[in-house]
């Protein structure tokens, strides 16, 4: 198994890599949100980063950014909201990353009122996507996401994009899954449903309610069920946690109970 951690991109980029290297996770999670982890801030600082993951044996996931406008009703706000997604991904290529993780677009916005309209937009968004990282020969990973974003939340959402994309992989939440599902049934239908199609895992608590980003011990999720089904899978590949405190610290202490859980499994 692989642990990793984000970097948080309001602090400068170098910063948040020697802070994650020194807790001694296995790669960065790049997160390709402004202000300091624009791809354009990425590009500038490309020979520095690269450098430095080499010298603490890192290797490199991208995060996408996230906070984007894929189905859009307004067609030039979704134009340039796909254009920052592609930008992103070309970045990514350029700097040697494993994998890259995306989140499916959100309908916001006047989109629940056309709900139709507004989920062919981001399935349109989302196949562009796709495209140009298959072209670059990346991995991408969608994420589950939660029920207030009406798409890619419960497993038929999520089988019509497979079945529409079969070069894409699956990115478990365990937070966004747990969201208006706290006895954990949401989570454990998406592992048994798309076992063979995870191939990246984003770990962090909550209560049930909001993605509040805790640590592993701090919520109500059931880690002990979810790893049992998880480990069943036979899935040995990348771990982030998503453990956003202002203590770093509980980034190493949810490894070290996760780690925990995982061996009991």
């Amino acid at each position: 198994m692989q642990y990793g951690a984000m970097n948080f991109p309001v602090k400068p980029l170098r910063d948040e890599l020697d802070t994650i290297a020194a807790l001694g996770f296995d790669y960065l999670e790049l997160t390709m949100d402004p202000p300091a982890a624009h791809y354009t801030t990425v590009r500038e600082e490309k020979d520095g980063l690269l450098a430095a993951l080499h010298r603490y044996g890192m290797r490199l996931v991208c995060h996408m950014p996230t906070f984007v406008s894929l189905a859009d009703l307004t067609e030039s706000i979704r134009k340039a909201s796909l254009t920052e997604v592609l930008q992103s991904i070309e970045t990514a290529a350029l700097i040697g990353a494993d994998k890259v993780v995306v989140h499916p677009a959100y309908i916001a916005g006047m989109g629940p009122h056309v709900p139709e309209l507004a989920r062919g937009f981001a399935m349109e968004s989302l196949e562009v996507i796709a495209s140009r990282a298959a072209d670059l020969d990346l991995t991408l990973c969608l994420e589950n996401m939660f029920p207030r974003t009406q798409f890619c939340v419960d497993v038929g959402d999520l089988a019509d994009v497979f079945n529409r994309l079969p070069t894409l992989r699956l990115t478990l939440d365990t937070g966004h899954a747990n969201i208006g599902s706290p006895r954990g049934k949401r989570t454990l239908k998406l592992i048994e449903t798309f076992a063979d199609r995870i191939s990246h895992v984003h770990v962090s608590d909550n209560f049930g309610k909001e993605d509040n980003h805790l640590p592993i011990g701090s919520g109500r999720i059931k880690f002990s069920k979810i790893l049992k089904a998880l480990k069943k899978t036979g899935y040995n590949d990348t771990v982030t946690f998503e453990v956003f405190t202002p203590d770093r610290e509980y980034l190493r202490v949810s490894r070290q109970m996760f780690e925990n859980i995982w061996k009991s499994a």
